[in-house]
Formats: structure tokens, C-alpha cells, sequence
């Protein structure tokens, strides 16, 4: 854009976006972790600790015959104060007792893990409604902090009783579901076309909220207890809320702050895309549209296949591989930082591909979700086989979660290609369709795994999984178009004739991003552009 300014309004938003993601998944996952400590270990029949970790007692029995050593009573010594290789662990703090805790059996654990997002979905599209009508700031705000208010009732209610623990998390879920559709809408209004891999980088602020809320809470919990893990949570929230509603504005022409060349470069990059007017919703050109429904699909596979990894990797390190629960905590969340990571550089790769034209929108997209979905899934199935090779696990594991990162420049970027106008629209009935994994996966993984905590088990947990993400990447790849579709605009014949010029022109500019009006004046004001890109006045 030619500014000699560091600090632009978009990437303050986008620091802002990013650590409003990061509180998002924050309290959402928080209790996945923690719940490992909530729990009370179960017992065997002589009091001891019960067997948790099989890889962990293979290894000790195969030792034990190979030494013609007893093994009687090796089946309780063991358990969660020992490190992977059988060695003793760090002295147990005050979350890592075996002792204390609730006596929820995995299914009561699946529920507790799923509540959040029973009716999670129906939020959705709601979401994206209110947002063009109210704005993100308001909507994405609220649907932040309110989850944020009530995580700092969690230990009280779950001291108080099982089910009203599940009455919060419902109600977080509920109300948090007006989160991610909301944001497509001020996306759509802030950002260039070819800006937008990039930018939507930062819903995925998200993975490194996952990456520091495993460790951190890891830490907490055996130097604080459970209870500290949603105190802190809750802090970092309302921090994160007093910045949001200080700096974030719906629209450059909103933002007090901005400069007039940042905000003529937006306005002339978005072009006639994006209007300003109040315009009807297309719900029927919306819900039979094959380019809605491709974005839904990779939305489905990736999010079923992230949301198993995510939400339960303390339960499989802890049970199978036998971590305590730094260790579980440390290892949870490296996956999520490196999904970031990923996430960036492919953004990088995809905005490079489509500035310099050597690919169309449309493969950019398809080459971004080969990744978020195949590439996942076979990795997914890597895991599935890994068995006790710990190493394995943890590469496969960590791989499969960063190979999700280029959604941003993927789905979750088609989504604003296809109709920057009803963006949040359609990632919210994306998402009404794709959070069904939230509560579906656990209930899967409570069913398969009730007493019964082996490596075969896990096996059909991740084969599962990794068939369905790889099956609807490769449906995707077949037969989704990343083009402006016709009912995104209300000027009926230049949105047709867009859309059949296809979305690139021979510079690799969106088609889209070529001026036709700009925002000026301090209200919403639209004024056409003639050929040259000159105002002219009515």
C-alpha cells in the first residue's frame, strides 16, 4: 500500500483477532486438560492406584520375565508417577494426587468434555446474522467474554454438583457459537483480497491458545490445583476484553484512528464485493449452492479430525502412554503451536501464488484443504499404528495438528472468495454443520474406550477419524470453485458477468479487488467509480 507506518489498523486487528481466537479456544479446551486432574484415579481391588499408561506395563512386564523377576503386584506400583521410559517422575504437586478428585467414569468425563458444544451449532448461523446487522465488535466481544465470566464459576459448580458443571459448559458453548461467524463479516470489510490468507491466520490464534493453555494449565495444576487453571483463564479474558473494546472498530471508515491512505487503499482493494447497504439474504441461492457446500464438507473432515486431536490427546498420553500431567500438558499443546506455525507459512505461500498469478484462486484453495484434510487424515492414520512408540505418537500427533494449519488460506479463506457480502453467513452454517465433531467425538471415544483403555481401542478411535477427514478433503479437491458467485452482489449484472469472468485476472488480482466505489466521508456513503477509478459525483 506504500505506507512508511509500522502500525496499520489492519495489523492492529489482527493482534487483536489473534488473541481474541486464543482466549476463544482458551476456555473452550481448558477443562481437557484439567479434567485428567479433576478425576480421581480409579482403584484396584487391594486400594492401589488402578492401571493407567498399557504402554507404560507392557514394557514393565516384558522387563520383569526377561529378568525372570515376580511381577506380582506390578500392576499398581506404576501408574501416573512414572515418566514413559518407567523411570520415577517429579514429586507429585497438588493437582497430580491419585487420591483425590471425582469419581466420573468415561462416559460422565464425555459428557463433561461434549456440553460445550451440544447446541454449540445453533449458534452459528445466528452469529453471522447478528454481526451484519450489529457488527463483530459487539458480537465477537460478548461472545468472548461471557464464556470468560462464567469459566470463573467451573470449580464452584463442580464441587457443587456433576450436572450443574454441565449447565456452564452448555452455556459457554451456546453462547461462544456466535464467535467464529461473526468474525468472516469484519474480515470482509477490512481486508484485501489477496490479503485474506494472511489475515485469516489469526482465527488460528486459536492453535496457540491451545498451545499455551496445556502447558500453562499443566503447570497450574501441579503447582496450584484444578481450581487455579479457570482463575487464570478467566483473568486473561477480561484483559484480553478491555483491549478488544478499545481499539477494534467494524469498518475503516469507523476507525477514528486510521490513515487516509490505509483507508483508501482497503476501500479501492475491495471494490464493488463488499457493500455497505443493508441487502437481503439469498438463503436459497446460499443453501444450494455447490461452493457453500465443498466449503462445508472440508470444514467437516479437517474439524472432526482436529477436534479428536485436541480434545482428547491428555486423555491418550496419560492412558496409554502413562505421562503425568506436566509432561501430558507440555506434549498436548506442542501440536497446536506448530499448527500455527504452518498455518503462517502457507498463508505466505498461498498470497505469494496469487500476487504473482502463477495459480488461479480456485487451486490456491483446493492445494491449501489438500493439506488441512488429506494430508491430515493420512497422518491421523500413521497415528493409528503407532501403537507404543511414543516417539511415533507425539511426531504424528504434533504433524497431523500443524497439516490443519492452511485452513486459513483453505475453507475458511474460500468462504470470503465466494461472498465477501454474506462471509459470516456461511461460516455460520459452515459451522453449525462442522462443530457437530465437538460432541460426536467424545461421545465415540467414551463409548469405545468405557473400562477399557488400551491401544487397540485408540486404534479405532483414530482409523475412525483419519477416514473421514481424508474422504472429504478428496471430495473437496474433486469438485469446489473459489469464484465471487453471482448472488453476493446487488448490482445483478456486474456480479454475473464477475462471476463468469472467473476470479483472477492476468496479474492473479481478484476480479473483485478492481475499484467500482469507494467509503468516504464519516458515514457510510457509497460513490461510483468511472473506468479510470475517478469519482463521480450523482
Amino acid at each position: 500500500m506504500g505506507s512508511a507506518d509500522c502500525v496499520t489498523a489492519r495489523r492492529v486487528l489482527w493482534v487483536l483477532v489473534f488473541f481474541g481466537f486464543a482466549v476463544n479456544y482458551m476456555i473452550r479446551i481448558n477443562i481437557n486438560i484439567a479434567i485428567v486432574a479433576m478425576v480421581r484415579v480409579p482403584k484396584a481391588k487391594d486400594g492401589a492406584a488402578a492401571v493407567v499408561g498399557q504402554c507404560v506395563l507392557e514394557e514393565q512386564l516384558a522387563a520383569a520375565a526377561a529378568n525372570h523377576s515376580t511381577t506380582e503386584g506390578m500392576l499398581t506400583r506404576w501408574s501416573s508417577t512414572m515418566t514413559p521410559l518407567g523411570t520415577p517422575a517429579p514429586p507429585a504437586g497438588p493437582g497430580d494426587g491419585l487420591d483425590e478428585g471425582f469419581d466420573w467414569d468415561e462416559r460422565q468425563q464425555g459428557l463433561v468434555l461434549g456440553a460445550f458444544f451440544w447446541l454449540h451449532w445453533a449458534m452459528q448461523v445466528p452469529g453471522g446474522v447478528l454481526a451484519r446487522r450489529y457488527g463483530t465488535k459487539l458480537v465477537f466481544g460478548l461472545a468472548n467474554l461471557i464464556p470468560v465470566l462464567l469459566t470463573l464459576l467451573v470449580p464452584v459448580v463442580a464441587y457443587w454438583d456433576y450436572r450443574a458443571l454441565l449447565a456452564i459448559r452448555f452455556l459457554q458453548g451456546l453462547i461462544a457459537g456466535f464467535a467464529w461467524p461473526s468474525m468472516h463479516n469484519m474480515t470482509a470489510q477490512w481486508i484485501p483480497p489477496n490479503e485474506r490468507s494472511k489475515f485469516v491466520t489469526a482465527y488460528l490464534g486459536s492453535s496457540v491458545g491451545a498451545a499455551l493453555t496445556f502447558p500453562l494449565c499443566g503447570q497450574l495444576i501441579h503447582t496450584l490445583g484444578w481450581e487455579s487453571v479457570f482463575y487464570v483463564c478467566g483473568a486473561l479474558g477480561l484483559a484480553w476484553y478491555a483491549l478488544w473494546f478499545a481499539f477494534v472498530f467494524d469498518s475503516p471508515s469507523r476507525h477514528p484512528r486510521i490513515s487516509a491512505e490505509e483507508l483508501t487503499y482497503i476501500t479501492e482493494s475491495l471494490g464493488k464485493s463488499v457493500t455497505q447497504r443493508q441487502i437481503p439474504t439469498p438463503w436459497r441461492a446460499i443453501l444450494t449452492s455447490r461452493a457453500v457446500w465443498m466449503n462445508i464438507v472440508a470444514q467437516w473432515g479437517g474439524v472432526f479430525g482436529l477436534f479428536t486431536l485436541m480434545t482428547q490427546a491428555p486423555s491418550y498420553f496419560r492412558y496409554i502412554h502413562g505421562w503425568n500431567i506436566r509432561m501430558t500438558g507440555l506434549l498436548s499443546g506442542l501440536p497446536h503451536l506448530m499448527r500455527m506455525l504452518w498455518a503462517w507459512l502457507f498463508s505466505e505461500v498461498g498470497d505469494y501464488l496469487l500476487r504473482k498469478g502463477i495459480m488461479s484462486r480456485t487451486n490456491v484453495r483446493k492445494l491449501a484443504t489438500f493439506s488441512c484434510d488429506v494430508v491430515q487424515g493420512l497422518l491421523i492414520l500413521f497415528l493409528t499404528f503407532s501403537g507404543c512408540n511414543a516417539i511415533a505418537a507425539i511426531v504424528f500427533l504434533t504433524a497431523a495438528t500443524a497439516a490443519h494449519g492452511s485452513v486459513s488460506t483453505g475453507p475458511l479463506a474460500s468462504m470470503v472468495d465466494i461472498s465477501p457480502n454474506f462471509a459470516s453467513i456461511i461460516l455460520g452454517i459452515s459451522g453449525m454443520i462442522s462443530v457437530l465433531p465437538g460432541f460426536i467425538s467424545p461421545i465415540i471415544v467414551g463409548q469405545l474406550t468405557f473400562q477399557n483403555q488400551t491401544v487397540e481401542q485408540w486404534q479405532k478411535v483414530f482409523g475412525i477419524t483419519a477416514a473421514q477427514v481424508i474422504v472429504c478433503g478428496v471430495v473437496y479437491c474433486l469438485f469446489a470453485r473459489s469464484e465471487l458467485q453471482p448472488w453476493n452482489s446487488p448490482f445483478g449484472s456486474d456480479a454475473r458477468e464477475e462471476a463468469k469472468n472467473g476470479d483472477r485476472n492476468r496479474n492473479g488480482v481478484s476480479r473483485a479487488s478492481l475499484p467500482s466505489i469507494v467509503v468516504t466521508g464519516s458515514v457510510h456513503e457509497l460513490q461510483p467509480l468511472n473506468e479510470k477509478g475517478e469519482i463521480t459525483r450523482l
